[in-house]
């Protein structure tokens, strides 16, 4: 998700923000950015850069499928043929799959699939992949402890160093005693709370930021409990003590191996390696990147069911992901204005025909979480590869036209 962060104080009247945590966080998180923002909205001043639907507070981000929790993925994704045609009416020419499943009522499920077991380059998506691991290496330090974690999460700071740097998106950074903030590129020197750099990677999807938490992610692993004293001088040691090969193969089986503790298989998601040349160049990559439709909405379901690592764990991945920025792409349509949205948009293009118009691969990918007021719930998992033509407008058209099929509007 590119250049998404574009915030000021206030400019006539209007004020704009940037947030995927719920804008009440600051006191459980001390992200420093959601001080900035509650500020802002304390002001009293008219919002008008994002809909009503962003602007809900962590009490109301809640797990909705936690009764079928442990039940079979295979159990809860039966194609429903009805609702598959509808989706695959409204679907434009091209190559595109998708999932949908709506669980507006739990005990009744509908889904709808077209092409799910298709493979795609899944972009910044695959930082599910990373923010999945994390927190599953978290849960070893302290097993029996949500608050512990969460502690460590908000105190521990880890620098960036040469993991982080070389990324274009830039990040929001808020100095508290002078309350300003600027946006800018990460540097070598940037000392963050673990939950800033979560925030960084999944809020503006800073590529450093993503390459720091895979990092934190291998260390946790290595160094178990001994990782909340973990210095950065031990911590390149490491590094620079084991074989090139065996850190590929070690990294790449954090990252990935949760996901198949889920149940999804590597065909279905996985992540090559960092999204930095330079952590690329140390930890290396290995098998590609890949996602598929179904294996992404495993990854959501799982989420809604509270059993990624445990239902505190999903339920702080879920407050991640709930986007109360400007919403682009499919998050766009005026269909969800009023709606809690969780959102994750990735793309990857090539071979010339200008900005996300590659003319070789043009990869755009969207996941989302829908609430809408009425209690309709629905999660979309949508992957295209249309050459030469920014796919942009047509996943905005179709969010709208899946609310309305989902709402039988």
């Amino acid at each position: 998700m590119k250049n998404i962060f574009k915030i000021s104080a206030i400019i006539g009247g209007t004020v704009l923000l940037l947030s995927f945590y719920p804008i009440d966080g600051y006191r459980t998180t001390k992200i420093a950015r959601l001080l900035y923002i509650q500020k802002l909205v304390a002001s009293g001043k008219k919002i008008t850069r994002i809909p009503p639907g962003a602007l809900h507070n962590i009490e109301d981000v809640k797990l909705n499928l936690t009764k079928h929790h442990n039940k079979s993925l295979e159990s809860l994704i039966t194609k429903d043929d009805d609702l598959t045609k509808k989706i695959q009416s409204i679907i434009p020419k091209g190559a595109y799959s998708i999932a949908v499943l709506d669980y507006t009522d739990p005990d009744n499920l509908r889904y709808a699939a077209i092409n799910e077991n298709k493979g795609y380059q899944p972009g910044s998506v695959g930082k599910l992949v990373v923010l999945n691991a994390f927190f599953h290496e978290l849960k070893k330090i302290y097993p029996n402890s949500w608050n512990k974690r969460s502690d460590l999460l908000r105190d521990k700071k880890v620098t960036s160093r040469y993991w982080g740097v070389g990324d274009h998106h830039t990040i929001p950074v808020y100095n508290i005693e002078t309350d300003k903030l600027i946006r800018r590129k990460v540097v070598a020197s940037d000392n963050f709370s673990l939950y800033e750099w979560l925030d960084h990677m999944v809020s503006v999807s800073n590529n450093g930021a993503a390459s720091v938490v895979y990092r934190e992610a291998v260390l946790m692993n290595v160094f178990g409990k001994d990782y909340p004293d973990l210095t950065a001088e031990k911590a390149e040691e490491f590094f620079s003590s084991i074989k090139r090969d065996s850190l590929r193969n070690m990294s790449h089986r954090i990252i990935n191996e949760p996901l198949r503790e889920l149940g999804i298989t590597k065909d279905e998601f996985r992540l090559g390696g960092p999204f930095t040349k330079s952590a690329s160049n140390k930890l290396g990559r290995k098998e590609g990147s890949q996602a598929t439709p179904i294996g992404l909405t495993k990854y959501l379901i799982k989420l809604e069911q509270g059993d990624i690592v445990d239902k505190e764990t999903s339920l702080e991945m879920k407050r991640l992901l709930y986007l109360t920025d400007r919403r682009i792409r499919y998050a766009k349509s005026p269909k969800l204005d009023d709606a809690m949205v969780y959102f994750k948009s990735g793309s990857y293009y090539g071979g010339g025909g200008g900005k996300y118009m590659g003319s070789k691969f043009n990869y755009m990918n969207s996941v989302i979480i829908v609430e809408q007021p009425d209690g309709t719930k629905y999660m979309v998992s949508m992957e295209s590869n249309v050459l030469n033509k920014n796919s942009a407008n047509d996943h905005y058209y179709l969010a709208g036209k899946i609310d309305d099929i989902i709402r039988d509007k």
